[in-house]
């Protein structure tokens, strides 16, 4: 597990300036737009930002508005992507709607909607059948997105991973059959790493290494090593498992995410009972997510901190962080909750460790 250093509480100061960083933390009270290009490539990023609702500064009020104003941070997001990252997006199901057409603009790939649902505890008491003209809405919407990879052929024409797998062996000059004997299977490779229809996968490292070897063994004289990703040096397994999203998978997990909304000592509250967010998410979920995506060490970014939970969530896990929050106020709550943190992780590692 990479190392957690201590953390300075930060200063609380304009908009704008950044007020507590090291080389596993960073939180920016301001734009994230003002610190993407600094932040390093992620693994993952946790997206929990406007729904249409205007109560925040900036948010549009209504959906209509959402694809705009997500562009300028989509765009950043595909920048400093690589084909590691997962895009978790959190969003009502209208909202998302808006959005998706930008995502799949910048080259995200959807993989999964996962729904998370509240249970009846979330309205009960609290709607009124004779106006709202329809069944009660507990749910919300976490929506997994990979990078759509793109690759070149030998003659530079960009190609899915997919075409580009049936390109190089087919320049090779050898049958296409011999793939299941340069990976040791009966028809595994035939019937789905090369399969140009829907059945086709991603073949696992260690045979896509043994491919590209018998391929520059026995396939025609070529000064371009076969299914080389730079032209010029050979494929290994490490460089291939790089080319797609992590996944740590967990057996019994399915896309519907039961969880009551956050009460007891995780909600925060203002003075009295009045929540200080109002979509605060469970730490439960946002470790479920990171821990799917990324590995200890790994970065995690978190442009719409809120109450920084998905940061949170992360720290206790290892990984790095870096998240931005323009109110002060969950900032300064946000500061807090990474502070807490810090005092509980040799605890927590030592657990983890055991």
């Amino acid at each position: 597990m990479a190392k957690i250093l201590k953390y300075q509480k930060p200063r609380v100061e304009p908009l704008r300036i950044e007020d507590a960083s090291h080389p596993q933390v960073g939180l920016y009270l301001g734009d994230a737009l003002e610190k993407y290009g600094e932040w390093p490539t992620p693994t993952a990023i946790v997206s929990d930002g406007p729904y249409g609702l205007g109560k925040y500064p900036g948010e549009p009020n209504g959906v209509e508005g959402l694809a705009e104003w997500y562009a300028p941070h989509i765009a950043e997001w595909s920048k400093k992507a690589s084909p590691e990252t997962t895009l978790w997006f959190w969003c009502s199901e209208l909202a998302w709607a808006e959005v998706h057409q930008v995502l799949k603009l910048h080259g995200w790939k959807y993989k999964a909607a996962h729904i998370w649902d509240k249970g009846i505890g979330h309205v009960a008491g609290n709607c009124n059948g004779d106006t709202i003209r329809g069944f009660p809405v507990v749910t919300e919407i976490c929506v997994q997105y990979v990078r759509d990879v793109q690759l070149r052929d030998h003659e530079g024409r960009p190609c899915s991973v997919k075409e580009w797998l049936r390109a190089e062996w087919q320049r090779s000059g050898l049958p296409l059959y011999k793939t299941n004997e340069a990976c040791g299977v009966k028809n595994a490779a035939t019937r789905k790493y090369f399969t140009q229809c829907h059945l086709w996968y991603f073949p696992p490292p260690d045979k896509m290494e043994v491919l590209a070897r018998y391929a520059n063994t026995h396939g025609a004289p070529t000064s371009r090593p076969y299914f080389s990703l730079d032209g010029k040096t050979l494929l290994t397994a490490k460089k291939w498992q790089r080319m797609r999203a992590k996944w740590n998978h967990v057996h019994g997990i399915t896309n519907v995410w039961q969880e009551p909304a956050v009460r007891g000592k995780e909600r925060i509250v203002k003075k009295g009972m009045k929540s200080l967010h109002a979509n605060q998410k469970p730490l439960k979920l946002m470790e479920r997510i990171v821990g799917a995506s990324t590995e200890p060490g790994d970065v995690v970014w978190e442009p719409f901190g809120g109450l920084c939970s998905a940061t949170v969530a992360s720290m206790r896990m290892g990984r790095q962080c870096y998240a931005s929050e323009l109110i002060p106020e969950f900032y300064d709550v946000a500061s807090e909750r990474i502070n807490e943190i810090y005092q509980e992780l040799p605890l927590y590692e030592q657990k983890q460790n055991s």
